[in-house]
């Protein structure tokens, strides 16, 4: 018999926020925008204007607080 898997939220919170930077990140290349200098905008700013509605991309950012998603880009810096 297969033991149930608990997944630890914050974990799970983390990664559905990196993917998400990564999803983000590709639509705006893809719009043919710097992809860094328009998140690193978005971030120290908190203008969602900085991101494209294109695909949802603003939305899906907006999901996350401009801090939550600095914590994982330091956490995957230091990993």
């Amino acid at each position: 018999m297969e033991q149930t898997k608990v997944y630890d939220y914050v974990e799970f919170n983390d990664a559905l926020a990196l993917e998400t930077l990564k999803i983000v990140m590709g639509i705006l290349h893809k719009r043919g925008y710097n992809p860094i200098n328009q998140i690193v905008g978005y971030l120290m700013s908190g203008d969602p204007g900085y991101i494209t509605s294109y695909e949802g991309a603003r939305g899906m950012l907006q999901q996350f607080e401009r801090s939550k998603l600095l914590e994982v880009l330091l956490k995957e810096v230091i990993k």
